[in-house]
């Protein structure tokens, strides 16, 4: 039965077009045109809306919603709405997407990181981690005494112990490293001289960091200098996130320890307060506490503690440093550094020749060349030398990293010129050493001209290193050498007793000459005083400020130091006179 137009629009659901525009030409049959249409009423369109050739009655007539109808929802605004017509194929309808009235949209780039070749850790610190950071702060403000002792020794052994909870198996390289720190805080226990502690200290710490980072190159030998300090910063969020992701376990353990320190705090104090006897029991149990000593306990647990956060922040996420080989080849050819390193050797075999001549010549030589004698002679040239020995090792470094060597041609240009630059430098280094023993033999010995001694002589060390180096053409293990044979030389001498050796030195020559500078000797500590008593009164007791080695406070286990007991015993079995005692001035 025919029906009208309005009927079948009638019949459509609410999302479906006419079928005037979905199936109208599929009703004409094959080679027929299709019957034109008769407007009516519904029909007729908007004349202001030219644009959209849809009917508005596909919006109109839509069926209003009854009060049981379930809401039609449209989870995705951009999705395409596929509707269907009584005959003729589907039509995808788009809804086109707002534009955004603000203006286009930018993304923005998330800033640079500072440290690129260095990732914080993802996840956040691990319980055990506040542990050892606590462990290590709690024993270096315990153990730590503020002059030298062994006190030093027992806190880091309390920190090795923390980390090695922490790593588990720590490498055979680290655990080197770990001993070589051990053993300059253990210098404390032996040696008493406050300028030679601070060093090993620092140098403990270089130890520590060199076994953290576990680099081989030169940059990575660098960043250990500053790599745990520089940790420890890094490490403050990282441990803040461990802290709030706290099981409430640990969270709770922490609290009763806190707890139970204010209840022992509170009532201790009480019972003490209302018994002489139980009073004298606490004053003798617990140490006393004055402002020096509450600083003193609070700064070493700040800076323990975090230094135990930056050792495993390294450790969990270490630093991605390239090694040398991974870098670009040289490209220096020989014709671009002949020229440079050639003048050297020629000016440093001239240098030598000379020195040949003042060696065979000695006095006599010097005084009819140079106007000066041949002490003043060896003083004026020892700090020179040590620059050129330093510079050069900085020449022969930056010519071996930046030049070529792909060819055999260039291989030999770079032996040739670099080993024979070492090798005159070495024989600079022998000459150096020499002056400063002449100058010492003429102005009499000191732990500074001792120390510049020392160092050229393990400069000289460090060439011999690089021109082994130099033959192999291999140099990955150069500069983990030169910090290694730094530590040890450094821990070499430490143990040695560099006071006690300047002293000996000086007690010889005032038997040689009866020469002795008896001020410079007060500054000692006491590590010299054994090597002094070997003086006649009253030179012995000018020599030696006793009031230097009494104790400034009352000493506990923590300050005990063997150089300083023999001392003090020294002192009690053998007392000095009491006549340039009470003459010198306070120190």
């Amino acid at each position: 039965m025919p029906t009208s137009d309005h009927d079948d629009r009638a019949t459509q659901g609410p999302d479906e077009p006419d079928a005037e525009w979905s199936g109208a030409a599929s009703d004409a049959s094959p080679g027929e045109e299709p019957l034109p249409r008769q407007e009516t009423d519904d029909d007729a369109e908007p004349e202001a809306d030219d644009e959209d050739p849809r009917s508005e009655h596909e919006f109109d007539d839509e069926p209003e919603a009854s009060d049981t109808d379930e809401p039609e929802s449209d989870p995705v605004i951009n999705a395409p709405r596929t509707t269907k017509a009584q005959s003729g194929p589907a039509v995808k309808m788009f809804t086109p997407p707002p534009y955004p009235t603000g203006g286009p949209m930018i993304l923005q780039q998330p800033p640079a990181p500072v440290f690129p070749w260095w990732r914080p850790p993802q996840s956040p610190a691990p319980a055990k981690v506040i542990w050892v950071g606590v462990a290590t702060g709690l024993g270096a403000a315990a153990l730590t005494p503020q002059t030298i002792g062994i006190g030093w020794l027992l806190a880091g052994l309390v920190g090795l112990g923390a980390f090695v909870y922490y790593v588990k198996r720590p490498t055979a390289a680290q655990a080197v490293w770990l001993a070589a720190a051990i053993a300059l805080l253990g210098i404390g226990a032996i040696r008493d001289a406050d300028w030679l502690f601070p060093l090993c200290v620092m140098a403990s710490v270089l130890c520590g960091a060199m076994a953290l980072v576990n680099g081989r190159s030169v940059l990575s030998v660098a960043f250990s200098a500053i790599a745990i300090p520089l940790a420890a910063l890094r490490s403050v969020p990282w441990v803040a996130r461990g802290l709030a992701n706290a099981r409430p376990r640990n969270v709770r353990s922490v609290i009763s320890v806190g707890v139970s320190l204010l209840l022992l705090m509170v009532f201790g104090s009480l019972l003490a307060s209302a018994d002489a006897t139980f009073n004298e029991f606490m004053n003798r149990l617990t140490p006393s506490i004055d402002p020096d000593k509450a600083s003193w306990w609070i700064f070493m647990f700040v800076v323990a503690g975090f230094g135990a956060f930056g050792a495993c922040y390294l450790v969990t996420s270490p630093a991605q440093i390239k090694d040398e080989g991974a870098r670009k080849p040289g490209t220096l050819r020989p014709k671009d550094y002949a020229l440079p390193v050639g003048v050297l050797v020629v000016l440093f075999t001239g240098f030598l020749a000379t020195q040949v001549a003042v060696l065979f010549g000695g006095n006599d030589y010097v005084q009819r060349t140079a106007g000066v004698t041949f002490a003043e002679y060896a003083r004026s040239g020892f700090w020179q030398l040590l620059w050129v020995t330093v510079l050069t090792l900085a020449v022969i470094g930056v010519v071996a990293r930046w030049s070529a060597k792909e060819t055999v041609r260039d291989q030999m240009w770079l032996r040739g010129l670099l080993g024979a630059l070492a090798v005159l430098t070495l024989v600079i280094v022998t000459s150096a050493l020499s002056r400063m023993w002449f100058y010492q033999e003429a102005y009499g010995f000191t732990v500074l001209r001792l120390l510049v001694g020392a160092c050229e002589l393990w400069l000289g060390l460090v060439y011999l290193l690089v021109i082994a180096a130099g033959v192999q053409l291999r140099a990955a293990w150069l500069p983990r050498a030169v910090v290694g044979t730094g530590t040890a030389f450094f821990l070499a001498l430490a143990v040695l007793n560099p006071e006690a050796i300047v002293a000996e030195h000086n007690v010889t020559r005032w038997k040689e000459t009866g020469k002795i500078d008896t001020y410079y000797l007060q500054q000692l500590s006491g590590d010299a005083v054994p090597a002094i008593y070997e003086l006649p009164e009253p030179l012995r007791s000018c020599a030696i400020w006793s009031p230097r080695l009494m104790p400034v406070h009352d000493e506990d286990f923590r300050d005990w130091n063997l150089s300083r007991e023999k001392a003090r015993k020294l002192l009690a079995d053998n007392p000095l006179m009491n006549s340039c005692q009470e003459d010198r001035p306070n120190r």
